[in-house]
């Protein structure tokens, strides 16, 4: 008896199997022609689904051209169609509120969520594998978020840039913030541990921004190398006494016992979007959710977030 309902494969594999670029097997995911699902970082499609591709374009005789028709026959009901996928990254709550104000828009619309960090996002969109990015990212020297890096990364390429909210970022310390620390330029203070993010994560820039703003090498802070990839697994850290300082939000001190936040930074946290003419229908529905009531009422009973700006374009190329 076969198995194939218990096998599911990786863009890589379903690229080399069907002898297609990977570019070319996340357009089908895109579209809703192989349907998919995450499993971590990665997207997956099962066994069963990629067979049924593989039928669905055998039975489809190719006309002039090698264009491909639909069969003649009217007496076989058509298929429903399945519905597109809209790939959104990051990981703040707000992005699952507004997954699901999508869905229910867009019903033709499939969302499928990516917890990943802010460059990685970016670089996933640029190589085709992201529709919808979060990015907090702060350049040091000119004190912008996010611009600066999506003119760099993504050259050449119709962007949207849209606020989704300012939320407060800052240093995690035990209850009652036994080392007595102030701001940034603690950190270089010896024999501090650090909880630290992965690289390209938001809060990992932001740290190394201000380490190199103060000229605190980052190889004195004990912890530096060693990595976890989200602000409560930080923050979990720092309340275990594993470390004793980490970079979050003030949401995650919020939901973790042990740990008290010090506010140092109002990150912006920002929304890019590719002006294609393919995203135009769902680009409009973001804005317009965005920019709703509704949306921003659901947002300010999760968190203390600052939605004085959400919805107001911030760059556009």
């Amino acid at each position: 008896m076969s198995q194939s309902s218990d096998i599911s494969y990786t863009t890589d594999e379903l690229a080399k199997l069907l002898k297609i670029s990977k570019l070319t097997v996340y357009d089908l995911i895109k579209k809703g022609e192989l349907p998919s699902y995450r499993v971590g970082k990665q997207m997956r499609v099962d066994a069963a689904d990629l067979e049924a591709y593989k039928r669905r374009n055998r039975m489809i005789p190719e006309g002039p051209l090698g264009q491909r028709q639909q069969p003649a026959s009217h007496d076989a009901p058509s298929s429903p169609s399945i519905p597109r996928s809209i790939v959104i990254t990051g990981q703040d709550i707000s992005l699952d509120v507004l997954a699901r104000h999508l869905e229910t828009e867009l019903p033709e619309y499939r969302m499928l969520r990516s917890h990943m960090g802010s460059m990685d996002s970016l670089i996933r969109m640029y190589k085709g594998e992201a529709d919808l990015v979060s990015t907090h990212l702060l350049d040091g020297d000119s004190g912008e978020y996010n611009v600066p890096y999506i003119r760099r990364l993504l050259v050449g390429m119709p962007y949207l840039v849209v606020n989704l909210l300012t939320r407060s970022a800052g240093l995690f310390v035990a209850e009652d913030n036994p080392h007595c620390i102030a701001g940034w330029s603690d950190l270089a203070r010896p024999g501090l541990r650090i909880a630290n993010r992965e690289q390209g994560a938001g809060a990992r820039v932001l740290l190394d921004e201000q380490l190199r703003l103060r000229g605190i090498p980052q190889e004195s802070l004990p912890g530096y190398g060693e990595t976890v990839t989200n602000h409560l697994s930080v923050a979990a850290k720092v309340a275990s006494g594993e470390a004793d300082v980490g970079v979050g939000t003030a949401k995650a001190a919020s939901i973790v016992q042990g740990v008290s936040f010090i506010p140092l930074i109002q990150e912006r946290y920002d929304l890019v979007m590719l002006k294609k003419p393919e995203n135009k229908l769902w680009i409009e529905s973001v804005l317009g959710i965005l920019r709703s009531d509704g949306f921003k009422r659901e947002l300010r009973s999760i968190a203390n977030y600052d939605l004085s700006r959400t919805g107001e374009i911030m760059a556009e190329a």
